[in-house]
């Protein structure tokens, strides 16, 4: 495995750019563009290897890797009062505030389907 298969690499299409734009998570941000998806990621790739090797030759300590297995746990703490409301919406639909809450997350994040032109 390379150092830089311990990072997510995304290439994603931007509207307003009308480009495809490679960025690196928690580390770099949008660091280069294109219009071949392909041509953007191998790009990528350079650019993390170069900063991989700057990182190194600097003594600099590398950034905690984003391409791991995620346990699917987290802790959010939201306050006492937004708490009440969360667990008396999933009441309200029959859900576990568990389930209230992923479904909400899921929606906020997915595009939406309604869109259409």
């Amino acid at each position: 495995m390379k150092e830089q298969d311990r990072y997510i690499k995304l290439v994603e299409w931007s509207e307003e750019d009308q480009c495809y734009i490679g960025s690196i998570p928690g580390w770099i941000g949008q660091c280069c563009h294109g219009k071949n998806e392909e041509e953007v990621f191998h790009e990528l790739c350079q650019i993390i290897d170069e900063w991989i090797e700057i990182y190194k030759n600097e003594g600099i300590k590398l950034p905690n890797p984003t391409n791991k297995k995620y346990s699917g746990k987290f802790q959010l703490r939201l306050g006492s009062e937004l708490h009440k409301i969360l667990s008396l919406k999933a009441m309200q639909t029959g859900d576990s505030i568990n389930n209230f809450c992923i479904k909400a997350i899921k929606q906020s994040i997915t595009p939406s389907q309604n869109h259409k032109g």
